[in-house]
């Protein structure tokens, strides 16, 4: 895991039912470029991504079908923040963004993908003195996967069947001394990626989805 320390604050987002020519089985996208691999999150306004391998030009998004993963080439679209946008050529899970923060205490839901598939477990929104944003356990299933999960998504729970995202697994915490020592994973959410909704509102209408052989 190359989750990169973190001192600033961070924040949140959210999920929606998959729609499309085939079942999306998890909203998760890994983003392959020639600076490695992170994790994505397919949302109603692109893939985003937090640009921890600091991608250039062209990458490639893999995503997973209830029949298997798919592999789009496309661009990544740098946003303000450091942040990434990506768009694909057929239709991909939407996800619904919310910029409700949550309370210490509540429960998420955090998901991955490794090389062995994909991964969810729940946990606690932490609360540190003097550190401002949201902070998580920093969990083994962020370690130890064969491949990078900066970028794994943060839920919560909207019902029985459907979750909102609420940010994404952006870095690590370590706190030395006093009230809450300990290492903590930071999480990206509202303070930052409201700068995704904004930059795509300015980027005119979405071309039409591609329906291919190969999605249908």
């Amino acid at each position: 895991m190359r989750l990169h320390a973190i001192t600033a604050s961070l924040a949140l987002l959210a999920l929606s039912a998959c729609t499309g020519t085939k079942t999306l089985a998890d909203p998760t996208v890994v983003v392959r470029s020639a600076g490695g691999t992170e994790l994505g999150v397919a949302t109603e306004y692109g893939v985003i991504f937090l640009g921890a391998t600091r991608p250039a030009g062209s990458i490639e998004l893999e995503s997973w079908f209830g029949d298997g993963p798919n592999i789009e080439p496309t661009v990544a679209e740098p946003v303000e923040g450091d942040l990434y946008v990506a768009e694909t050529e057929i239709r991909l899970a939407t996800v619904p963004m919310t910029f409700v923060e949550p309370a210490p205490g509540d429960v998420v839901v955090v998901r991955g993908r490794g090389v062995q598939g994909p991964w969810q477990v729940e946990t606690l929104v932490r609360s540190v003195p003097g550190i401002e944003g949201i902070l998580i356990d920093l969990l083994p299933e962020l370690s130890g996967q064969g491949q990078d999960q900066t970028g794994a998504g943060v839920f919560l729970r909207d019902g029985a069947e459907s979750m909102r995202l609420l940010g994404m697994v952006s870095g690590q915490v370590e706190v030395l001394e006093g009230e809450g020592a300990g290492t903590y994973a930071a999480v990206v959410g509202p303070r930052d990626l409201w700068r995704v909704v904004v930059h795509r509102k300015d980027q005119g209408r979405r071309r039409p989805w591609v329906y291919r052989e190969d999605t249908m």
